[in-house]
Parts: C-alpha cells; sequence; structure tokens
C-alpha cells in the first residue's frame, strides 16, 4: 500500500509526519519532488531507526525553494505527471508531498495529482491556527470532490480542542494521531509517536 502525506499548507509538519509514518509501518520512503535543501529524505533518514526501511531518490530535486513549477522553471526543466513512478519494493511506501494538494507541478497539474496517479491513499497534516478550519475545510471538500480516498487526518502542533472537534464533525475523517508540539525530536521521539500512531491506525 502507498500512502500520500500532503498537508493544507506549507510548514504543515509533513516531513516530521512522514518520519512517523514511515517508523510505524517499517515503510519505504519516497518524495517525489524536493525543492530546496536541506533535503526532506535526508531529515526523515536521521529519524527512522528500522533496518526495514529503504529510502528511494526523488524524481526531481531542484535547488530554489518555491512552488515545483517555478522550481523547475528556474533550472530550465519540465515536470510532467507521468515522470512519476512509485518504487520498486515489496513494502508499504509513504509518499511525502510538496507543500498543499493544490501546489502547481506545472500548468496543468498539481502535487495531488501524483496521489491520484498513482493509486495513493492520503494522510492529510493539519496544523492549527487563527483560519486553519477554513483551510482545512477547503481542502477537505477538495479531496471529497475528487474522490480522492483518505486514510485520515493527522493534527499537529499545539492543539485546539474546538477547531479539531469542528474540522472532524464536517470533515467526517478519522483522525489518527494528535501530535502536540515538540521541544526534541530525535529517533527515540519518533518511535514514541509511531507506537501511538499504531494504536489508531488499524482501530
Amino acid at each position: 500500500m502507498q500512502y500520500f502525506v500532503t498537508a493544507i499548507g506549507t510548514e504543515s509538519g509533513k516531513t516530521l509526519i512522514s518520519a512517523i509514518l514511515t517508523e510505524a509501518l517499517k515503510a519505504d520512503y519516497w518524495k517525489p519532488i524536493q525543492a530546496g535543501e536541506p533535503g526532506d529524505t535526508e531529515r526523515v533518514q536521521e529519524l527512522v531507526s528500522n533496518p526495514i526501511t529503504k529510502f528511494h531518490p526523488e524524481t526531481h530535486r531542484l535547488k530554489l525553494p518555491a512552488s515545483p513549477h517555478a522550481a523547475a522553471k528556474y533550472e530550465h526543466k519540465a515536470i510532467a505527471l507521468d515522470d512519476f513512478i512509485l518504487p520498486e519494493t515489496n513494502n508499504d511506501v509513504i509518499v511525502e508531498g510538496a507543500g498543499g494538494v493544490l501546489v502547481p507541478l506545472n500548468d496543468h497539474d498539481f502535487v495531488i495529482d501524483i496521489a491520484k496517479e498513482l493509486n495513493c491513499e492520503v494522510v492529510l497534516v493539519a496544523n492549527l491556527y487563527l483560519g486553519s478550519i477554513n483551510h482545512t475545510l477547503l481542502t477537505v471538500d477538495y479531496l471529497k470532490r475528487n474522490d480522492i480516498p483518505v486514510k485520515g487526518i493527522i493534527f499537529n502542533g499545539e492543539g485546539n480542542e474546538e477547531s479539531e472537534r469542528i474540522i472532524e464533525k464536517h470533515s467526517g475523517y478519522k483522525v489518527l494521531l494528535r501530535l502536540p508540539k515538540l521541544s526534541l525530536v530525535n529517533q527515540n521521539i519518533i518511535q514514541y509517536w509511531a507506537d501511538e500512531l499504531m494504536l489508531n491506525w488499524y482501530a
């Protein structure tokens, strides 16, 4: 099975959540597009401690920290949806997206189209801030209208009980994890939250 980690925006915590998912499922990890340095693959490698996970190279690794379509244009390159082929593996794969669902790859396609093209189930990451209810429910609406399967939602960062309640109510998504704001992130912390995630994953 392949799971596509997307979020309600940039800097929502996709890489941290991807590390937790990768550790929890002992899955392989793949970031199809890296725009900017340092790379997320290297960060997840630092945090994952199980001996099973394999890390697959990016399809596009771009220098400019920008939207993929802009970063590619800066290097006189173009990104096409059919560039993306799932890595060959017998393992589950955690696929980490870039930014939110409607970040453009080119003039026609968006990041979420990679999930559709590769038949991935989505894990949606939502961080909580003023305006995040709107951003989350707009993302949920897009996923539902486009019949994109969603495994569940993960709330990341400082909690907000009322925001979480209303998002749960209107999304109908299963909450896979409520990850508090972490002051320290290392392999032991990732393993702890991976174990917590698994309590809900199959429930």
